[in-house]
Formats: C-alpha cells, structure tokens, sequence
C-alpha cells in the first residue's frame, strides 16, 4: 500500500477557490482551463445549468486527455428560482446583495467525474439566508472584500460570512465551490487512495 500512485488527475478549472479545495484532499493533480460557454440555455432550471456545465467542462478536457480523471464543477445561485451568477464588478455585486437581503438562497454545486465514457454527476444544494442589512453596510463589505469573482458576491470562507444568517448543507466545502465530501467518495470509487502519505500536490 505504501508504493500506491494514484491516477492521474485534472481540475478543469480556472477557479483559485476550486483549487485551494482540492488540493486538501493531499493527492497530486493538474489543473487544466476548460473554455467552455456558459450561457444559460432558454428555460434552464438553476440545477440542470449546474450540472450541465459540470459535465461540459470535465468533457471538454477529458477528451484531450482521455487517460485521465476530470473534474468538473459549477455553480449556480437561485433566488426564486432565477440565477444569480459572478457580478463582476462593484455595481453589480451591490445590485445582487440588495436583491438577497432578508431572502433564502440557494446555491446548487455540481459535480462531474469523467475519464472517457465513464461519468458521474452529483449536485449539492446549500441554503443559505441573508441578513436584512442596509447599503451602508453592503457597500463597505464589497470594499473590503472586493468579491466579484463570486457567485452571490459574498465569500462565505471569509467577512462575507457576516452578511449571512445560517448556511444548511450536507457538505460545507459545495458553498465554496467544490464538495469535497462527494468528491472524496467518487474519487474513492474511481481508484483513488485519500489520503495517500507516499504522495505530495503541486
């Protein structure tokens, strides 16, 4: 068991949160951009557009490297069952926060392992309530924190958190970005040994 090399492993992601989780998982990877378009298609549903995008960019990279086991993931946050996607810059992001004050979100975190023909995918849904705080109060947090590279423009992992009255979950890594749970079981299923002490990440 010690000799143990597990497979090889892509991220197909540009994300820096989405690496920064994986990388807990102790086992060597790569990290590999999947270009894929991510616009919504008409009557999507906040899941399927999650779980769609999951798909396309673990096929994206996987066939390029067909050897390998991808990663894919999105996320998708609905509110009313509209999607709420990166803001992008100070404006928008103000504009999604005061839209979320004092409602429920969720965020849907999709999942797909893929190495040729073989696929899985799994979707983990977060709740997560806003606080009903005022601009003054937004408008410093974006600030301070500048999230607007986050779906939701707040960084649970970080301040983003005071803006939140409770976050339900069965896997508190999907609201960051990638579940780690689920992946530790799919990856387990696929071959992998977590941890593996004889193996070092980038």
């Amino acid at each position: 068991m010690s000799n143990f090399k597990n497979p090889r492993l892509i991220l197909a992601s540009t994300s820096v949160y989405r690496k920064e989780l994986l990388g807990r998982l102790g086992i060597p990877f790569e990290v590999v951009s999947p270009k894929v378009d991510e616009t919504p298609l008409a009557g999507e549903t906040t899941q399927t557009l999650a779980l769609r995008l999951a798909k396309t960019k673990a096929a994206a990279v996987a066939s390029l490297n067909p050897e390998a086991w991808v990663i894919g993931s999105d996320q998708v946050a609905d509110l009313c069952g509209a999607a709420i996607g990166k803001p992008g810059n100070f404006e928008r992001a103000l504009a999604q926060l005061q839209l979320m004050r004092g409602s429920i979100v969720t965020f849907h975190t999709a999942l797909c392992l893929m190495r040729g023909d073989i696929e899985t995918t799994v979707c983990i849904p977060t709740e997560v309530k806003f606080r009903n705080l005022k601009d003054d109060v937004l408008e410093a947090y974006l600030h301070a924190e500048e999230p607007y590279d986050c779906a939701g423009s707040a960084k649970s992992e970080a301040m983003g958190i005071s803006l939140l009255e409770y976050i339900r979950s069965d896997d508190p890594t999907a609201l960051i970005g990638l579940p780690l749970i689920a992946l530790s079981g799919l990856l387990r299923d696929a071959g992998f040994l977590i941890p593996n002490s004889k193996e070092r990440t980038e």
